[in-house]
């Protein structure tokens, strides 16, 4: 679309955004995750009172335990190094090997190092897990630590745990789910060697702090036989929670840990293997998962809870693991997420084996029902969040001119099962896969979709925010809002509360530093500089729309140019944020 009309566009949403509004509106930047100790921040929720939650990635001078690596590894750690040196754009090939070795490397020889540990799997290593929970009160952003310990004898945190924080209510509780620290575990294999393990308790478990951190409390799922189940908060209303929780063992698994003949219980196989290292070792598939919902006591931190439910019902010899899950719930207690759910969608018998995919679904009544329509045409949908007048948004999977793509919709949950339709605005443009991350009661949408056209498969296109109005049915780039000479690029929208302040995560450029989180100098002494992803709330302002189509002719917006890799980064990173 020319910039010119965008701009015209977007008066006409902006000026709807500040009641009443004199000038049209537009957003102010407010960088709320420049942190020292990491590199990346990404938004997550924001409150009505301007707390915001706040995930990071990249802790600098990660704690590798040189003490447990061996020639073997470190000769490894070279080769890796002596390849890949000129493929990685932010490192050289090993600076001083003794160095390295003797435990004590260099900025360069520990990025090296860490990208080893991150590329094995074996048990037999040190894990890297460096996500972390931040939030931003009063301006200033700070961690928490949920389920991470120190290293035995010393202060420093194993940082082996991915810790998601979800979200702030209005009231301060603070939740999300988080994982155990892999902590090292000494064996005796049957040949007299000893050798190292690195295990953790549970895979994620829900969390929720009333006291901003001081005190975390774990929501431990009604089945956890082996290592520890699995729960998730994904969201609260009041004092209402909902997410997910593992309900079930699946068959095949618990078979697996109890055969005593290449089992886990087998005693051969537990001379040299510790029976939770076997039993991590098959834990991917371990579990069915349920929606669940809590109702969260203030005074006591007590919870009261109830199942949610499946979309369908599996045949009895249907042995595969099955999964729903409530992503968001309103004031009413009416909760949106996803549930398996049979591709044919008249289906009333099914078969042991029946084709099943992912559908979004509005539990409410005590009913799961399905809003995604034809399932030959829409599949492996997701709904993300509801407003209290009962508004979904979420995404569906489908092909747009023979490609796939995930298009964002909204639905009105309030009407009969029968009458529920999803609705598909326009995006950026036909071929643009966008997702709905979030609605207020203003009925304004927010999420991210695709800007660049290509489909070479190894250049992922860049996103930018949105924010689509379902009353004046008009679509706009967040950057619009922005000023010709911002430094920021918005890339994805993950909230919006209900002064219409907008919770993002932005591309800028940053000073560079190393592994360590020194800041690095070119040859010729100047600053490096590089690009990185910031936590960032949007604030409308009364101010003019400007017109940058004469700005953008010859350069584009400041950190726009972001590359391949940090793109990819965010992909996953996001995916793992938000299921």
């Amino acid at each position: 679309m020319n910039k010119i009309v965008k701009s015209l566009v977007a008066i006409g949403i902006t000026s709807a955004l500040t009641l009443p509004a004199v000038n049209a509106a537009t957003y102010q930047v407010v960088d709320k995750g420049d942190v020292d100790s990491l590199k990346y921040t990404y938004a997550q929720q924001e409150n009505n009172l301007g707390e915001t939650a706040v995930s990071g990635s990249d802790t600098y001078n990660f704690p590798v335990q040189f003490q447990y690596l061996d020639e073997d590894d470190y000769d490894s750690i070279v080769s890796i190094a002596d390849r890949q040196h000129e493929l990685v754009h932010e490192l050289n090939d090993i600076e001083d090997e003794d160095a390295l070795r003797a435990g004590n490397p260099t900025a360069n020889d520990l990025a090296w190092a860490i990208r080893f540990l991150e590329s094995i799997g074996n048990s037999r290593y040190q894990k890297v897990g460096d996500v972390v929970a931040m939030v931003n009160l009063g301006g200033e952003t700070e961690e928490f630590v949920v389920f991470d310990t120190t290293f035995e004898g010393t202060d420093t945190l194993t940082r082996s745990t991915t810790d998601y924080i979800n979200g702030i209510t209005d009231e301060g509780l603070i939740y999300g789910n988080a994982s155990a620290p892999y902590l090292p575990l000494d064996f005796v294999e049957s040949d007299g060697d000893e050798v190292t393990h690195w295990v953790r308790d549970f895979a994620t478990r829900a969390f929720f702090t009333l006291n901003h951190g001081e005190t975390i409390q774990e929501i431990v799922p009604p089945v956890s036989d082996y290592y520890g189940g699995e729960s998730a908060i994904l969201d609260v209303n009041g004092l209402t929670a909902v997410g997910y929780v593992s309900n079930k063992l699946n068959p095949d698994r618990a078979e697996d840990i109890l055969d005593t003949t290449g089992g886990c219980s087998d005693p051969d196989i537990l001379e040299d293997l510790p029976f939770e290292v076997c039993v991590q070792n098959i834990s991917s598939d371990l579990y069915h998962f349920v929606a669940y919902q809590w109702t969260i006591d203030p005074t006591e931190g007590t919870v009261s809870e109830k199942e949610l439910g499946l979309l369908v019902t599996p045949s009895e010899g249907d042995d595969r693991e099955f999964r729903s899950y409530a992503q968001a719930v309103n004031a009413h207690g009416v909760a949106v997420g996803f549930s398996h759910g049979w591709v044919d969608e008249e289906e009333t018998d099914p078969s042991d084996n029946e084709s099943r995919s992912f559908y979004a679904v509005v539990y409410k009544n005590d009913e799961v029902i399905s809003f995604t329509q034809d399932h030959s045409e829409y599949f492996d949908s997701r709904a993300y969040d509801i407003s209290d007048n009962g508004i979904a948004v979420g995404h569906v999977n489908t092909f747009v001119n023979g490609n796939l793509r995930t298009k964002f919709y909204h639905v009105d949950t309030n009407l009969p099962a029968s009458e529920m339709t999803m609705e598909f605005p326009d995006d950026y443009f036909e071929g643009s896969s966008s997702t709905a991350r979030a609605i207020n009661e203003r009925g304004f949408i927010v999420g991210e979709g695709e800007v660049e056209t290509h489909n070479s498969s190894s250049k992922p296109r860049r996103t930018h925010g949105f924010i689509y109005d379902i009353n004046a049915k008009t679509f706009t780039d967040l950057n619009d809002f922005l000023s010709c000479d911002t430094a920021y690029t918005i890339i994805e929208a993950r909230d919006i509360n209900e002064n219409n302040e907008i919770s993002a995560t932005a591309i800028v450029k940053a000073p560079r530093r190393d592994s360590k989180g020194e800041l690095m100098f070119g040859d010729d002494g100047e600053q490096l500089v590089e690009d990185v992803v910031r936590a960032v709330t949007l604030k409308p302002v009364d101010g003019e729309i400007e017109d940058c189509s004469e700005v953008e002719e010859t350069i584009e917006r400041k950190g726009a140019s972001f590359g391949i890799g940090l793109f990819a980064l965010l992909i996953t990173l996001g995916f793992r944020r938000k299921l």
